[in-house]
């Protein structure tokens, strides 16, 4: 066997604690692969023959860190700057039918390694001092990763079964790597892939968002549609897959699939932007299309209100695949502005749509106008080319404006204590109806972004404004 240099200081520091403490340890899985793909990667798993939480327990204390066991799975992750190290003892995990853990059983090293998902994810390296560096491939990932196949160390049903999760992991690998999926692993795949669902909501959307965050997620997302695990992954993405018609004569009609276009300007945005949320709200953008799509003789079909219904969507949305709930008014924003902003190409729009966009799309704009450019996807040069300068030409007003009117962290200058004091009200509606009054009149021109201004405008209108909050809170109750 081929011994391979260890460079990494902190690998082999690793390497010389096994052997003060009497452990075997081998560096396994996506490290070894990385080593080969010439990568850097500072998530480093580690196999131990023996007890793995106590080796995990005194390279912790020589780092000063703290390991984080796992009682349940018998694994720990120490973390040690910006490394994450995870141990694992020998092992073999089993799943039966309808159970979301597994049976962990102690194993050999030859059962810890043929339990791994991909044969490129099971080559190790011993860091035995007398054999350092030592290449251990059992099952051909060498010949894998050099002919960019993800395929399965046993029959991919036994590996799938195991672990369903690994289904999601294939097309995960393949959008990073951009590798192609065994023919057998597929056919696997689409047999199994009801079996996801026993598998944690946790688990399914850490591995759905690490497809978001590979270079073309296209790849990653067409996997699960073709292999039916969008349909439990993600049902609201898998259902826009379909025809779309749209005419373009008299009795002409072209066909757009809506599925197919997000993917590519998921895989647009990807090439302008590594924010994650951004790059969500380009796979959610058009997300509530089926649901508005109407046909009209003569002109087609139509999507009217799909910005806005997508937006009310992203609740139920993020709450159902447990995501963090700090990105979701984020994303509903870029989500319910996304067709703003090409209704403002026209050069006779009015300063008053210019500084709606400009409040309502705030500290998001520019994130916003990158979303625009991503959703341009003709294969029309000339056309596209066109589309950016529309774009960069309405951002320039927004932003003169915004600029002009100081519509940066906009709100009404008069705040709600003095409108209580001036129409002598308590804490109730109607002071915040007032205070959205003055805003609007602001929005509208009527009035300067100015405080003085916004105070003689109340005094003007605080009684008209009085009897039709009143009015407003009493239909309010009605409906």
């Amino acid at each position: 066997m081929k011994n391979y240099p260890i460079n990494d200081h902190l690998v082999l520091e690793i390497s010389r604690l096994a052997e003060r403490y009497g452990f075997t340890v081998f560096v396994v899985g996506g490290y070894v692969r990385d080593y080969f793909l010439g990568n850097v990667k500072k998530d480093i798993d580690f196999t131990v023959i023996g007890d793995a939480l106590e080796f995990a327990k005194i390279t912790a204390d020589h780092f000063r860190s703290k390991a984080v066991i796992y009682e349940r799975f018998r694994t720990a992750l120490v973390p040690v700057g910006d490394y994450h190290l995870e141990f694992v003892g020998t092992r073999k995990e089993l799943y039966h039918a309808d159970s979301r853990n597994p049976i962990v059983e102690q194993g050999s090293f030859e059962d810890d390694i043929k339990r791994r998902d991909f044969t490129v994810n099971s080559m190790a390296f011993s860091l035995d001092p007398s054999s350092l560096g030592q290449f251990i491939d059992l099952f051909h990932g060498i010949e894998d990763l050099e002919h960019k196949l993800l395929r399965t160390p046993l029959d991919p049903e036994i590996t799938f079964s195991d672990d369903p999760l690994r289904m999601m992991r294939a097309a995960r690998f393949a959008s990073r790597l951009q590798f192609d999926i065994d023919p057998a692993a597929l056919s696997a795949m689409k047999k199994m892939n009801s079996r996801i669902q026993i598998i944690s909501q946790e688990r399914i959307t850490d591995e759905f968002l690490k497809i978001l965050q590979s270079d073309k997620p296209s790849i990653g997302l067409n996997i699960l549609h073709d292999t039916g695990l969008l349909t439990y992954v993600f049902p609201e993405v898998e259902r826009l897959a379909g025809v779309e018609l749209v005419q373009i004569g008299e009795q002409e009609y072209a066909h757009k699939d809506v599925f197919y276009h997000t993917l590519q300007v998921v895989d647009s945005i990807c090439t302008m932007t590594d924010n994650l949320w951004l790059r969500f709200s380009a796979l959610m953008h058009d997300i509530a299309k089926p649901k508005t799509k109407k046909f009209f003789k003569g002109i087609g079909w139509s999507f009217h209100g799909h910005e806005e219904l997508g937006a009310r969507w992203q609740s139920t949305i993020f709450r159902r695949m447990k995501m963090p709930l700090e990105y979701l008014p984020y994303v509903e924003s870029l989500v319910r502005l996304h067709q703003r902003p090409m209704v403002l190409v026209d050069n006779g729009v009015t300063d008053s749509a210019i500084r709606r966009l400009a409040v309502h799309a705030g500290d998001h704009l520019d994130d916003l106008f990158t979303l625009c450019k991503a959703d341009i996807t003709t294969k029309n040069p000339k056309k596209a080319e066109k589309y950016v300068r529309n774009y960069e030409a309405v951002y320039q007003k927004i932003v003169d404006v915004r600029e002009r009117d100081h519509l940066r962290e906009f709100q009404s200058p008069v705040k709600g204590e003095e409108i209580m004091f001036i129409c002598s009200l308590n804490p109730s509606p109607a002071v915040g109806y007032i205070k959205n009054a003055i805003e609007e009149a602001i929005l509208e021109g009527l009035i300067p972004n100015a405080y003085d201004d916004a105070k003689a405008y109340l005094i003007q209108h605080k009684d008209i404004w009085l009897i039709e909050a009143k009015n407003y809170k009493q239909k309010s109750k009605e409906f």
